[in-house]
């Protein structure tokens, strides 16, 4: 379908003959543009998550001028309109409090202005879901363009992954076999460029998520952000959005079952990030498309992980991806786990982009018969500790740890945890399970607290890994025997709010389960005596945040906007 200049959202601010007209005519003209800049034109959005307080997002000054250059280029008319940045590594006490409030940001920001179409710059871990939620529900052609991974880091000429290496080596200082000077030298080389983290964390997660459902252009969330075709890209999602408002290409003539399955079986190709999970879950509840945790787990059971970069692989990074052949050469090779007929920004479907995709380095990106891992990167468990669902990424995790029953050693907050670990006559062997509750979504806003830091004692004598259960979330580029997003979470009242230390937790990954060594009936003397905690805020957007969150099966999202809670929202009147 093609539409006219008459048919144009943005014709009901400055079309009509009419005073309110004139007004909105005249304020364009006062910033210094003339009727032929915008009057019949497209009218693009750029929302642009770009701060000084993100490093992730440092290009973004440039790339909103390359995307308004691709705008111009097509006759479109760019306005860019700031949001929320969301930097992870600056954001407290966690950016997931606010990831719902950058997607109400997005969707007014698009709906209350005079546009007919968006380009999201988004990379940082929450902005790609907090970006489409927004612009999904308000329904104007959208394109994503992603933030691109930062550069390999370098420290004595050992190649380093942000995230994954700064844990490994932090507990190396913590056991004492590691200095100073060492530490410092790393600080320095880590994170050696603007990009988001280039290790397989939330953030090329969620990029890589969007490509595969189809709101990137094809290639476009692997390259590194400062590299030159990244540049060229910011411009062409430019020139495409434009085509895509006259194509009027939204989001529900995009998105099918099949460009959500597409994103659960790349996510697990790729080796993903847990959070996946959760942003997933609410972007395609926004598109009315839900999927569920038993998509994941199915898709775990079939998708192995195929792309070996760290914490799942053993060697490589996001620009060691790019260089292999990217996503589409990923995507070719497992085609036949793929929707080819799901649609893409570009016009074409899935097949068409990845026609031809050629894998240059066949030890980052495997065929299928020979993966890093032979099941996906995330498990989904469930038992009477975690009725609604706990998630593990079994790629990263000890393999003796899959099949496990250990001790609870239990903690109720953070800073209990934080000082007991540190203590060298702290009760504990590698065999416990180490258990953090009140980290869930209503608890703390569920922070990336879920990789509990392994005892000092523990490290000095060599474990390297253990188990540990929460309620909260871990970083994308963390590893290990985690046991995340335990739902219904224990500040209101889920299972996890009963456990003692003491009591036997047995955890069977193969078989799926979880399953806390205590009678039915002991448990319900328990919740009879359990208390719940005062609410955690008493004013502001925190009070907001407590009364309307979704549990973490449900995607975090707010209850009152999923697209099934009331009527559309209608344009805004303009009088």
């Amino acid at each position: 379908m093609t539409i006219t200049a008459e048919d144009l959202r943005s014709a009901r601010w400055f079309a009509k003959d009419d005073f309110r007209s004139f007004g909105h005519r005249s304020r364009v003209l006062q910033m210094g543009y003339g009727p032929e800049d915008f009057i019949g034109k497209p009218v693009i959005a750029i929302v642009n998550t770009w701060s000084d307080a993100n490093q992730c997002h440092t290009h973004f000054k440039q790339r909103v001028e390359d995307v308004k250059r691709g705008i111009l280029q097509m006759g479109g008319w760019p306005l860019e309109l700031p949001a929320i940045s969301l930097s992870e590594s600056m954001v407290k006490p966690t950016s997931m409090l606010y990831r719902n409030f950058l997607a109400m940001e997005t969707e007014e920001l698009l709906r209350s202005h005079p546009v007919d179409g968006a380009v999201l710059m988004g990379g940082c871990d929450k902005t790609t879901p907090g970006l489409l939620m927004g612009a999904i529900s308000m329904g104007l052609p959208l394109i994503y363009l992603p933030a691109g991974p930062m550069l390999r880091g370098n420290w004595r000429g050992n190649v380093l992954g942000s995230g994954s290496d700064a844990f490994k080596y932090w507990d190396e200082r913590r056991a004492g076999r590691l200095s100073d000077q060492a530490w410092a030298e790393m600080e320095a080389g880590i994170a050696r460029s603007h990009g988001t983290c280039m290790t397989m964390g939330t953030a090329a997660t969620m990029m890589g998520i969007a490509e595969a459902m189809g709101v990137t252009l094809p290639g476009a969330s692997s390259i590194p952000a400062p590299d030159a075709n990244h540049i060229r890209m910011s411009a062409e999602c430019g020139r495409r959005i434009v085509q895509m408002v006259w194509d009027d290409l939204t989001p529900a003539k995009l998105f099918s079952p099949g460009s959500f399955q597409n994103a659960i079986a790349v996510a697990m190709a790729m080796g993903c990030s847990t959070n996946a999970i959760i942003h997933l879950v609410a972007i395609s509840r926004r598109a009315g498309l839900a999927v569920t945790l038993d998509d994941f787990d199915a898709a775990s059971r079939h998708v192995g992980v195929i792309a070996n970069i760290r914490p799942s692989g053993d060697r490589y990074l996001m620009e060691d991806f790019f260089y292999a052949g990217g996503l589409p050469a990923m995507m070719n090779v497992m085609r036949a786990k793929l929707d080819l007929t799901a649609l893409t920004v570009n016009g074409k479907t899935v097949a068409e982009n990845i026609a031809g995709a050629e894998v240059f380095n066949d030890d980052v990106i495997r065929p299928l018969a020979n993966p890093i891992y032979a099941e996906g990167a995330l498990a989904v468990l469930r038992g009477n500790l975690a009725p609604a669902g706990v998630v593990i990424k079994p790629s990263a995790v000890a393999p003796h740890l899959l099949r496990h029953t250990g001790r609870a050693l239990v903690f109720d907050d953070y800073p209990s945890l934080k000082a007991a670990v540190d203590d060298p006559d702290l009760d504990v062997t590698g065999n416990d399970i180490l258990v953090l509750r009140n980290a869930g979504p209503k608890g703390a806003g569920m922070p990336e607290w879920g990789m509990l830091p392994i005892p000092t004692k523990l490290l000095k004598a060599g474990v390297t890994d253990m188990l540990r259960l929460s309620d909260a979330r871990m970083s994308g580029t963390s590893y290990g025997g985690c046991l995340l997003h335990c739902s219904p979470e224990a500040f209101v009242g889920g299972p996890l709010a009963l456990v003692k230390t003491g009591d036997r937790i047995t955890v069977d990954v193969p078989a799926r389960t979880i399953h806390l060594e205590v009678s039915d009936e002991e448990l319900a003397e328990r919740r009879a005596a359990w208390t719940p905690p005062p609410p955690r805020y008493e004013r502001g957007y925190g009070w907001m945040f407590g009364r309307h969150i979704l549990q973490a099966h449900e995607g975090c999202d707010f209850d009152f906007l999923e697209t099934q809670f009331g009527a559309p929202v209608p344009e805004p009147v303009i009088y």
